[in-house]
């Protein structure tokens, strides 16, 4: 009798042991419980730059056995720099998928509100997480966002220009005043300026109107301009450029596809790689990682970025030593 007890004793503890953990291994699984994953992804605008991440976080994807038509379903929104549609269209994720990518600040921001701290929101490059209100930390996000990160090489960027322009005394940043990404990478490459005992002369712009007047009134003030990683910045590269070759001053971006798009040189992460890194991460959470306790990954290698085209045009002396670099491991473009 009393071994019956026992055994009937043993058997309630097991099934009250099930049940209390059960729901924490359903909350755990349940992405991968769905035989096609509903994948959102929010971008701000088109430019290169984050197109680029776009379809590095499908081949991110991609590499972890997740495929379009096979387990997952993707569903793109382009917000194409309006506010208003981001609201929208971050609702409209939020509510329909099961995980959420978010590809700029603006993006992930408009995502971390329409989730309410349960659909998981991977962020896709955002170069300031903390200071855009995402994270609370980038080792203990907390909540339901994490993702990569890659914030400019902003010494190594700084030494290209010096190395290229050595006579320049006058350095020109522009930033978009409400890109908190932006104005943060502008703000640390002041400092960095200054601190090399150059003359950092800063510039706003509001939105990508502003950059006509703005790039004409820089470009006749400075010896050479440096454009940080800034979407609004990014998606007027071709008028900063055009109004910088009129005064022929060179322009120093922070991003390989800004050089793509007309400026000079520059020592680059990898816009793919960023969009890659928040692919790989994500397949960790659809298997049970919670993103709040899951740190925010930094993509850090660089790469010589030349526009040979620009080179050739303002009469540019690249060191033979970062050439041979550009042709080696990195780009030139013709």
């Amino acid at each position: 009798m009393k071994r019956m007890i026992t055994f009937i004793g043993a058997i309630l503890v097991f099934l009250g042991f099930s049940l209390a953990t059960q729901p924490a291994q359903n909350a755990n699984n349940k992405l991968t419980q769905h035989k096609v994953i509903k994948v959102g992804i929010l971008q701000l605008v088109s430019h290169p730059a984050l197109n680029q991440i776009h379809q590095g976080i499908i081949s991110g994807l991609k590499d972890e056995g997740f495929k379009e038509g096979k387990n997952i379903k993707v569903e793109f929104q382009n917000a194409q720099g309006d506010q208003s549609n981001l609201k929208t269209m971050a609702q409209q994720l939020a509510n329909r998928d099961d995980i959420l990518f978010s590809i700029a600040t603006p993006a992930a921001q408009s995502l971390v509100n329409a989730a309410n701290k349960s659909t998981p929101v991977m962020m896709a490059g955002i170069s300031n997480p903390v200071g855009g209100g995402l994270v609370q930390s980038e080792k203990h996000p907390g909540a339901n966002v994490t993702g990569s990160s890659g914030d400019s090489p902003l010494d190594k960027q700084l030494k290209l220009i010096r190395d290229v322009m050595p006579q320049a005394k006058k350095i020109g940043v522009v930033y978009t005043s409400s890109d908190s990404g932006g104005q943060s990478n502008a703000k640390k490459f002041e400092k960095l300026v200054k601190k090399a005992g150059l003359q950092p002369k800063m510039y706003t712009i509001a939105n990508t109107n502003d950059m006509q007047q703005i790039s004409q009134q820089m470009a006749s003030d400075v010896d050479v301009i440096y454009a940080p990683q800034d979407n609004g910045v990014a998606s007027s590269m071709k008028t900063l450029v055009n109004n910088a070759n009129q005064a022929g001053k060179a322009v120093f971006p922070a991003a390989d596809t800004m050089v793509a798009d007309g400026g000079t040189a520059s020592y680059a992460i990898d816009q793919h790689d960023l969009g890659r890194s928040a692919g790989h991460m994500a397949a960790k959470v659809i298997h049970g990682k919670k993103p709040a306790n899951y740190p925010v990954e930094y993509v850090v290698k660089g790469k010589y970025v030349i526009n040979q085209k620009q080179v050739d045009k303002l009469n540019v002396q690249i060191p033979e030593k970062i050439m041979q670099q550009a042709h080696r491991n990195g780009r030139v473009i013709k």
